[in-house]
């Protein structure tokens, strides 16, 4: 029988033990109390929750440096329904290319194929911890892709592959980058997001940002199937430009939005976007010189400049792990993970479900780096006593 306390635990835990790559971690500092209330059981179309929404819209524009002309909007149902929002209401113009890579990307290449039906689709694909061909995506087209594979922990290095003199436009879904990689607007026309990711705010509601070209594309585009009430960005052929001064498609919580805003402020007292971009980038630093050194764990993704700093993925390599059996490999990771949560370290790294097995863990900007830094020889701690577990038992 194992007895934990032949190992001996690291003299230090991280000061939160939230690492969960959705929601997140609040902001360092946060609390209940420190949210304005007044807007609370008032209506979200009263002047006060209008003035709320605008805000938060004006912040995040401003914190993003988002060029002129391009729109902000709060919509319903998480980054899913902006971005269902956005295939529904703009694809069919002309040709898709779709990008996928992870979970969130096939989820868009099935709503593409077998929802929308779509007849000219091309479906660029690579297994977790790759990258699609990028030189094989025809700009001409239009092209679906998500900037940060939550679920893989692989991102698209850059923006260098999408042509500035394209034809089609450029879905992006930026959930887990936004905020936490420098992302070029001008290469990217719809642009979407939720609030529960890299600002750490609450689920529910989601944001989406239009380029110019993407409004000429709703103004221009009559889908040819029915659009349900929640979709629509237009009414009688110009866009609804309400949803982007703070008049939101359906009900919003007031509350999820005023966290929003304390959010934005705090991001905006640490340096704006530059200081939550050396965030992550120092929680990526850390992470890297550990895998340097071990000798049972490397990152999912097979190229260091694919690498995401935000969903952190991690493989286990360990010889002896990749020689047994496909029921083990499974365990070892969720029993990583019950021994950390056991001891308040770390809570929800499993990885995701879909994914190969393995460790995520989230490296966004309200993650201290110092719970990064107390994190991590607790997890060769949690290895050695599982591997000590599944050998024994």
């Amino acid at each position: 029988m194992v007895d934990i306390a032949d190992f001996p635990k690291p003299a230090n835990r991280p000061a939160s033990a939230n690492f969960s790559s959705g929601p997140c971690k609040k902001r360092p500092g946060w609390s209940a109390d420190k949210l304005e209330t007044a807007v609370l059981g008032r209506s979200h179309r009263s002047p006060l929750g209008k003035a709320r929404l605008a805000e938060a819209i004006d912040r995040t524009h401003d914190l993003l440096n988002l060029p002129d002309g391009y729109l902000v909007g709060v919509v319903p149902a998480s980054d899913t329904g902006a971005v269902e929002m956005a295939l529904w209401s703009m694809l069919g113009a002309r040709g898709v290319d779709m990008l996928a890579w992870e979970t969130f990307g096939s989820t868009w290449v099935t709503d593409v194929l077998k929802q929308l039906k779509l007849d000219d689709v091309r479906v660029f694909e690579a297994d977790y911890g790759k990258l699609p061909d990028l030189s094989q995506v025809d700009c001409d087209r239009d092209v679906v892709f998500t900037w940060n594979g939550t679920t893989s922990g692989v991102r698209v290095p850059n923006g260098d592959w999408i042509a500035d003199d394209r034809k089609g436009l450029t879905f992006c879904d930026a959930t887990s980058a936004i905020f936490a990689m420098e992302l070029p607007w001008h290469k990217l026309d719809v642009i979407t997001y939720s609030w529960q990711k890299v600002l750490g705010g609450e689920g529910g509601h989601g944001v989406i940002i239009l380029s110019p070209r993407a409004v000429e594309r709703l103004e221009s585009h009559v889908p040819a199937w029915p659009l349900p009430k929640i979709f629509r960005m237009t009414k009688g052929g110009k866009l609804i430009d309400g949803i982007f001064r703070g008049e939101t498609i359906n009900t919003p919580s007031m509350l999820v939005v005023e966290d929003a805003i304390d959010a934005l402020k705090w991001a905006e007292e640490i340096g704006g976007l530059a200081g939550l971009l050396s965030r992550t980038r120092e929680n990526r630093r850390l992470l890297d010189e550990w895998l340097a050194k071990s000798t049972w764990a490397a990152d999912l993704a097979e190229k260091r400049e694919t690498a995401s700093n935000t969903s952190m993925c991690i493989k286990i390599v360990d010889p002896w792990a990749l020689a047994q059996d496909e029921k083990v490999q499974v365990a070892l990771p969720k029993r990583i993970s019950k021994l950390l949560e056991s001891e308040n370290v770390a809570y929800d790294i499993n990885g995701y479900r879909d994914a190969p097995p393995g460790l995520r863990i989230w490296g966004g900007a309200t993650v201290e780096s110092s719970d990064i830094s107390a994190l991590l020889p607790w997890l060769d701690w949690a290895y050695g006593v599982a591997k000590a577990e599944i050998t024994e038992g």
